[in-house]
């Protein structure tokens, strides 16, 4: 019987350190016999890592791996699959349940278990959703909270709680009186297709979700700029998510101009977008805490040639097909903003002032690809 059979794994991050605590807490209670496995990075800049295995009772045993080329994220992922093989080896073990420390993300690590020939059986990230909007409002480097997994993470507070929740079908939520209705409307907007179990639901049912099954390829295609699963329109409890959704290409200097406007429009923004200079080019907008990431993801389907759509991933060619269009194809503008308090009027009219104008339009793709290319310095072109 291989590894991924006898020791089933469920994945537990998130940056709200008590919430991650408790549902733990609450996964060994209600999966006798069960283990968690935990890497501390927090003494990662004294060159090591503290691993540490541990059941209901207490600590079971701890040591310690040191760094791998200085990246506290790099070791973990080196001693991570050896430890959930020496589990499997020794049987008895219903359930591992691996902690991430603080800031590391469940995506990476729910890959790295599967690799290694384990079940993921779960992800989750467990959220106080009193602490949701000041999470996603702050732009702090990692570095300065203590919480960067290596001196070269650049990664902020915002962008990575964005990613740590979204990417989780289950979100354990923390019993916060704090948070009132707009807090969990606005979590529910943010990330609508995911499984909520408040920690002070009757017993069992984070356990239930845990072992439900998970799927790390369809995940990460839901992660994908061009096929992600981004919320729909909603309005409720002071929150609102406006999609918006164009044929006509963004002028890239007048995009660009208005950039700090958009990003700060909204506690989260993201989707794909389509620059009338960059045709072939898919563009994926990132925004939370008041910064916006701005990476190109790829070329659109409709520039490449037929003979390439082969070597396309199915779930791609099936997110374009669903979207074409007969003279555009796949490309357009397709961007998701997320926020209590949303000026959406002010927000619709600053992006379609930001479109081609129908001279600009009519003037055709020759034209477009000569207009001056304002976004080299973030796409480092």
């Amino acid at each position: 019987m291989s590894p991924a059979v006898r020791l089933p794994v469920v994945v537990v991050g998130g940056l709200h350190a008590d919430a991650r605590r408790a549902a733990v807490a609450r996964l060994l209670a209600d999966v006798p016999g069960s283990v968690v496995l935990h890497h501390d990075l927090a003494t990662a800049a004294a060159g090591t890592v503290v691993r540490t295995l541990r059941d209901a009772t207490g600590v079971l045993s701890a040591g310690e791996t040191t760094l791998v080329d200085d990246c506290a994220c790099c070791a973990l992922r080196e001693d991570l699959v050896p430890e959930l093989e020496r589990l499997a080896d020794a049987g008895g073990t219903p359930l591992a349940v691996v902690e991430l420390w603080d800031s590391v993300e469940p995506k990476a690590m729910a890959e790295v278990v599967t690799a290694g020939g384990f079940t993921v059986t779960g992800v989750i990230t467990a959220v106080d959703p009193a602490l949701v909007l000041p999470y996603l409002g702050n732009g702090d480097d990692l570095a300065e909270g203590g919480l960067a997994a290596a001196a070269t993470d650049r990664r902020t507070v915002a962008d990575t709680f964005a990613r740590q929740l979204e990417y989780a079908p289950v979100l354990a939520l923390a019993d916060s009186p704090e948070a009132d209705d707009e807090d969990l409307e606005l979590l529910a907007q943010l990330h609508p297709t995911a499984r909520r179990v408040p920690l002070g639901s009757p017993s069992s049912a984070l356990a239930r979700a845990a072992l439900a099954g998970f799927d790390v390829e369809a995940a990460a295609a839901a992660q994908h700029p061009a096929c992600a699963l981004l919320p729909a329109e909603a309005d409720a409890h002071g929150v609102t998510t406006l999609v918006w959704h164009r044929r006509r290409p963004f002028h890239p200097e007048r995009l660009y101009a208005a950039l700090e406007d958009l990003t700060c429009a909204a506690a989260r923004s993201r989707g794909r977008f389509w620059l009338a200079d960059r045709a072939d080019t898919l563009l994926h907008w990132d925004a939370a805490g008041g910064a916006l990431c701005v990476e190109g993801a790829g070329p659109w389907l409709a520039s490449l040639p037929d003979a390439a759509w082969e070597l396309v991933p199915p779930v791609r060619r099936a997110a374009a097909a669903i979207d074409w269009h007969p003279e555009h194809g796949d490309r357009c503008q397709h961007l998701v903003f997320t926020s209590p308090g949303l000026d959406r009027d002010g927000l619709e009219r600053l992006l379609e002032s930001c479109l081609l104008t129908d001279a600009e339009y009519a003037a055709g793709q020759a034209a477009w690809r000569r207009l001056p290319s304002a976004f080299d310095n973030l796409l480092e072109v």
